[in-house]
């Protein structure tokens, strides 16, 4: 490890936060959200644990954070995905159907964010103080009312309170389909060992899917 040496400058203390948002989305990239540690951040940043504290007030904090900016470069990359699948000409129910499918396809390529997403609740919202939970909060929810205008956008039949509920419940669909389809090894070892149990072995794409077609066909025909 480094010898550490205090930041003083603003453009400094900005260096170090950068670092250790960067050492803990590449840690991202080979593990689980599970296994990252703060001793394990600090090694890798080349920093005392106790240097990073500094920074973010935990190791929630900083996987907190990388959660806001993952589901924003979610919704900013969903974006070109739905205008290039829609067809205005086409039924609302075909619309509905594409959005769909290009959400659960879009969640599918960003593990990372669905890990994150799935340990919110659970795991990253403790151990954090209240501030740090009303930054999270105010990014997320700035970020879902950007996918809620989109939907709206491409299925104005839906209407925008409907398309806020399709929204937030896609986001608890995924994290909870996101778990439950990821689940330990010794439960992948049950459903292998009994044919009875393979039914219940969840495919995330398939199920999140599955889900999100009959949410959105309930709200549109309302």
């Amino acid at each position: 490890m480094v010898s550490f040496v205090r930041a003083h400058s603003p453009e400094q203390r900005e260096v170090r936060r950068t670092t250790i948002l960067d050492t803990a989305r590449a840690m991202l990239d080979e593990m689980p959200v599970a296994d990252i540690t703060l001793n394990g951040l600090s090694r890798k940043s080349c920093m005392a644990k106790s240097n990073v504290l500094r920074y973010f007030e935990s190791r929630e904090a900083v996987l907190l954070e990388l959660c806001a900016e993952a589901l924003e470069e979610w919704v900013i990359g969903l974006e070109p995905k739905l205008s290039a699948a829609m067809s205005p000409s086409d039924p609302a129910p075909v619309r509905a159907n594409r959005i769909v499918a290009v959400i659960t396809a879009s969640l599918a390529e960003r593990p990372v964010l669905c890990d994150l997403m799935s340990a919110q609740a659970g795991v990253l919202e403790h151990n954090i103080s209240t501030g740090t939970v009303l930054a999270y909060k105010r990014a997320s929810v700035a970020t879902i009312s950007r996918l809620t205008d989109l939907v709206t956008r491409h299925l104005p039949e839906l209407g925008a309170e409907n398309a806020g509920r399709f929204t937030r419940l896609t986001a608890l669909m995924a994290t909870s389909v996101w778990t439950h389809s990821h689940a330990p090894k010794a439960v992948v070892a049950a459903y292998e060992a009994d044919p009875s149990l393979q039914p219940y072995q969840l495919n995330f794409e398939t199920t999140l899917q599955e889900a999100l077609e009959v949410i959105m066909a309930g709200l549109l025909s309302q």
